[in-house]
């Protein structure tokens, strides 16, 4: 199979409800070059494997179905998705998400005399409404301005929109964390590489869950901070993105997870109990980012109580 194009690259556990029109929509591609579908079935105790393998054996997409027995997390899946494939390139999609007909199509073109390709995305509710664009109106960008526009936030994105030259990635996900570990791979495999091509249309279409069945007890979003501190010694030859992980990128997540605790009614206290655990105030006090998220933080940093119940009373318009 060494005339593959691309390599689709799709884990799955237990998404009986999504993963056919997530296949489907891989199948029906109006791609004009060879692409294969390598799927890993993470130890689903559902539907999810049978529904796989009837829709993929009765296709002509040359593809793989990699069974774990456990599940090892979606990072693994991924992991071993990238040593099983041999396209030229890799792109990756979610067991519930699904793609427009002309995405490798997009991408690809994208990604000539370049290094990565992005496409833009939707996150999209359970009744398929757009609640967050993520797109660059652009020909092209540098990685390097592409990666500051993550840390920036100025472009949040997932790393879902990029096409990879298998050759410019070595790094893998890291299997050790369960939140951010998909930033973690785009921006680490991204400084590898000198130029990104942009697929102008939406082409990514991201389901967004309803968080109503969260663990209440999992505090493990505060992960990403690690991450990002880890980066910060990965792009030591980088100031300016050094400083902007510092400056932004970690206030912001920590602020922006903190909200999100509070949204599913996590206890105050075992909130601010985490947050100083991991020292995460000295942290946020660091934000050097635009002036009404400032102010925001300087609210909170103010008056932490108060500005939750606030915030809460004025449906989180503060």
């Amino acid at each position: 199979m060494n005339n593959i194009y691309v390599s689709v690259i799709i884990p799955v556990y237990n998404r009986e409800s999504y993963i056919a029109e997530c296949l489907d929509s891989v199948i029906s591609q109006e791609f004009d070059h060879s692409y294969e579908i390598i799927l890993i079935d993470n130890g689903s105790t559902d539907r999810s494997l049978e529904i796989s393998r009837n829709i993929l054996n009765n296709c002509e997409i040359p593809s793989k179905i990699i069974v774990q027995k456990n599940n090892l997390g979606v990072s693994n899946a991924r992991n071993e998705g990238i040593k099983k494939s041999n396209g030229r390139y890799i792109v990756f999609i979610d067991d519930d998400d699904w793609i427009a007909k002309n995405h490798l199509k997009c991408l690809y073109r994208a990604i000539k005399n370049n290094d990565f390709a992005f496409t833009g995305l939707v996150k999209i509710d359970e009744n398929k409404n757009i609640i967050y664009e993520s797109r660059i109106d652009s020909t092209s960008i540098t990685t390097i301005d592409l990666i500051k526009l993550e840390l920036s936030m100025d472009v949040t994105f997932s790393f879902c929109q990029l096409m990879y030259s298998r050759d410019l990635i070595n790094n893998f996900f890291v299997e050790s964390n369960s939140y951010g570990e998909d930033t973690d791979f785009a921006l680490k495999n991204l400084i590898n590489g000198q130029n990104v091509g942009i697929c102008s249309d939406i082409t990514y279409f991201y389901r967004q869950h309803n968080d109503s069945s969260i663990n209440k007890a999992d505090f493990k979003r505060f992960e990403f901070i690690q991450i990002l501190e880890n980066l910060k010694d990965y792009f030591s030859d980088y100031p300016q993105l050094v400083n902007l992980i510092i400056t932004n990128r970690i206030p912001r997540a920590i602020f922006g997870n903190m909200l999100f605790f509070f949204v599913n009614d996590y206890s105050y206290d075992d909130v601010i109990f985490y947050m100083n655990k991991l020292d995460l105030f000295d942290k946020l006090r660091r934000f050097k980012g635009n002036l009404k998220y400032r102010l925001k933080i300087n609210l909170f940093l103010l008056n932490p109580r108060l500005y939750i119940k606030l915030w809460k009373k004025f449906k989180n318009s503060i």
